[in-house]
């Protein structure tokens, strides 16, 4: 018999996704990848029919909404079908992917059972109906009447239009972007009171029943002719067609344009910022580069801020739906731009790791993040977030909170600066420094203003105190 193959989500239990039978079929399903990632394609496989398959082999790669999962085997057999071929993609949770069978089985002869469909989605609410029938109607009366030209009117030409009762479809629009203006109504008042104008102004329509359209009417084309005027777009309400190309967007870009939403749209953001001098990290850092020792600025800032996590744990907290819940590890999530989109990778336990571990970690993870290759553990979670965009030149910027947690601090990039200052003997000096801006954003439900004042002025002290961080 054979054991068939069903695609989900869980990394755990994509290891027992395929395995061979004992004396009868057996199936598997999968849970889910994590908050806000779903099954999306079979990306890659180097298997074909009849080839031997060894417990911890490489079946093939599923893409998911955040990152590229590889799919081993469980067991020893023979792989008989592979029901869903590579690249294809929009599979849903529970569909059959392949058949395998174990060893010395004829697996020509296995069928594809025939139950192969995915389970069926929950059935909608009882009242879905009745919100369908409320905005049928509405959807319908935006559709013009057939045979009438649409047209932009400025508000003077609607004005002159009415009250000699002027149909503007006897006139041309020859203002910017088909625009009908003042003079085009004034030349169809001068037309009409020499005669050479049809007053045949339409009386308005008894009301009838809106009727919903037919879904061959509702998604053909117009039956109207089209304006001879360039398309335009009306603001609040999607772009007319000519006005735009349309962009393919990634699954993963749809899950970020998805949660930043719900994060400026739900999380109360305030903002607080401040300006480091890098003086003391950037001397430090060039003594490491002669041990050999390779570091970046940025993994200076991220053992800061869980030294400073560490010494005000009220920070290092999530807001939960009820109220805010305080984090027993700090978890520092690192924001990595990638081709697909953004993802944050998260340094365990940041806190308790020296500036050469945390350097190495995040490399790492940086590049599993551009490959594709994070495990779900690996970047779901975390207490608080980091984006640098110093790299690109940015002097400062307000980052978006990533939901549950409460705050992300923004770094710009660091700039010369001159001070005025006293040396030894009182006399006024112009001193050199290099400062960097730094703007956290926090969830004022967990975070008020006082607190995120404080932790920036402790943040700001660590990291101009190397020694403290140690």
């Amino acid at each position: 018999m054979a054991a068939s193959l069903r695609l989900g989500c869980g990394r755990r239990a994509l290891r027992f996704l395929l395995g061979s039978a004992r004396g009868r079929r057996a199936e598997a399903a999968v849970s889910s990848l994590g908050r806000g990632a779903g099954c999306r394609g079979l990306r890659s496989t180097a298997w074909l029919w009849g080839e031997t398959v060894s417990a911890g082999d490489a079946l093939c790669e599923i893409e998911t909404d955040k990152a590229v999962v590889t799919l081993d085997s469980g067991e020893d057999g023979i792989l008989a079908k592979i029901v869903v071929e590579e690249g294809s993609k929009g599979i849903r949770l529970g569909s059959l992917i392949g058949l395998m069978v174990e060893e010395g089985a004829d697996w020509k002869q296995v069928e594809i059972p025939k139950d192969v469909s995915p389970p069926p989605p929950p059935a909608s609410p009882v009242s879905a109906p009745r919100l369908v029938e409320a905005v049928a109607p509405a959807s319908v009366k935006k559709h013009p009447p057939a045979g009438k030209l649409m047209f932009r009117l400025s508000p003077a030409a609607r004005n002159i239009l009415d009250t000699h009762d002027i149909d503007p479809k006897h006139g041309t629009a020859t203002g910017p972007r088909g625009i009908f203006t003042k003079e085009d109504a004034l030349k169809l008042v001068q037309l009409k009171k020499s005669g050479k104008l049809a007053e045949s102004r339409p009386s308005p329509a008894p009301p009838t029943t809106a009727v919903p359209l037919p879904p061959q009417a509702a998604t053909g084309p117009s039956s109207y002719p089209r304006p001879m005027i360039p398309p335009v777009s009306t603001p609040g309400q999607p772009n007319a067609v000519g006005t735009f190309t349309e962009i393919p967007a990634s699954n993963v870009r749809r899950v970020i344009a998805k949660r930043l939403t719900e994060s400026k749209s739900t999380v109360p953001h305030a903002y607080a910022t401040a300006d480091c001098d890098l003086g003391a990290v950037l001397k430090l850092r060039q003594n490491l580069v002669k041990d050999d020792i390779k570091v970046s600025v940025n993994d200076f800032i991220i053992k800061a801020i869980a030294v400073t996590l560490k010494q005000m744990p009220h920070v290092n907290a999530s807001w939960d739906g009820e109220g805010p819940k305080q984090l027993p590890s700090i978890d520092i999530s690192v924001a990595v731009a990638t081709d697909r989109g953004l993802i944050t990778p998260i340094i365990k336990d940041a806190a308790a790791k020296g500036i050469q571990e945390i350097s190495l970690s995040v490399k790492a993870l940086a590049k599993k993040a551009r490959d594709g290759k994070l495990l779900p553990e690996e970047y779901q979670g975390g207490s608080f977030s980091v984006s640098n965009l110093g790299m690109f030149g940015i002097d400062e910027f307000r980052a978006v909170i990533n939901p549950p947690q409460s705050c992300i601090l923004a770094v710009g990039r660091s700039r010369r600066q001159l001070k005025l200052s006293e040396d030894e003997e009182g006399n006024a000096k112009l001193q050199q420094q290099e400062l960097m801006t730094v703007s956290m954003s926090s969830d004022s439900r967990v975070v008020d203003d006082e607190l995120a004042t404080k932790f920036l002025e402790r943040f700001k002290a660590n990291l101009e105190n190397p020694a403290r961080l140690y």
